[in-house]
């Protein structure tokens, strides 16, 4: 497989919103194309208004692989924070932001003329196991929140493939510190290691 050049990809079609960096897109983008050699499914958990996963659906028709792919997301905004969220930096943060509506995340993708991954809305702690494919080969997690990324990892950890790769949005953020703080208990109790990457955690065995 000659690999996809993500950044290239990124300029070509542009970024819908302000809360992905190009730099980091492009990370994830990497890390899924590596991730095409195994078998199972593509979960992104928080998709905002569709911004990464429009490039997950272009990386994925790029190769012509018809893998399950599925985003999870409120479509409500932000849930409240919990004590490990707090943060003098994070203020910014506050329950019901960073809304987008599934309406509006299904029109980006007719905007892009790409086909729609398959949507589950709710608040991950809400989800149940039969929500989540298996196996998973990737996974992209954003959630923002403590509560968020360690419902999501306990939803997927039972699910990935041997060599699944995760990437976690927001690790290396001090505004929202509950991210990391989820990853790394999650880490210590799985046995998987992590690899820093700007402001990404991808985590690996």
């Amino acid at each position: 497989m000659i690999s996809l050049n993500s950044r290239q990809l990124i300029q070509q079609y542009g970024i819908i919103s302000d809360q992905v960096d190009a730099s980091e897109l492009a990370v994830v983008l990497d890390e899924l194309q590596k991730s095409l050699a195994r078998e199972g499914a593509v979960v992104e958990f928080g998709c905002f208004i569709g911004t990464t996963s429009l490039y997950i659906r272009r990386v994925l028709d790029h190769f012509g692989d018809g893998r399950a792919f599925h985003v999870y997301d409120s479509f409500e905004g932000l849930p409240p924070k919990a004590s490990q969220d707090q943060s003098p930096l994070g203020v910014q943060f506050k329950e019901g932001g960073l809304l987008a509506t599934k309406k509006q995340f299904i029109q980006a993708f007719k905007t892009a003329r790409l086909a729609l991954p398959h949507i589950h809305k709710g608040w991950f702690n809400a989800l149940s196991d039969a929500d989540v494919p298996t196996p998973i080969a990737f996974a992209f997690l954003d959630g923002d929140y403590y509560d968020s990324i360690k419902s999501s990892l306990s939803l997927i950890e039972s699910k990935l493939a041997p060599g699944a790769v995760i990437v976690v949005d927001d690790y290396a953020n001090d505004a929202l510190p509950g991210a990391a703080r989820a990853v790394d208990e999650w880490c210590r109790k799985s046995g998987y290691s992590v690899r820093t990457v700007h402001s990404l955690a991808v985590i690996y065995k």
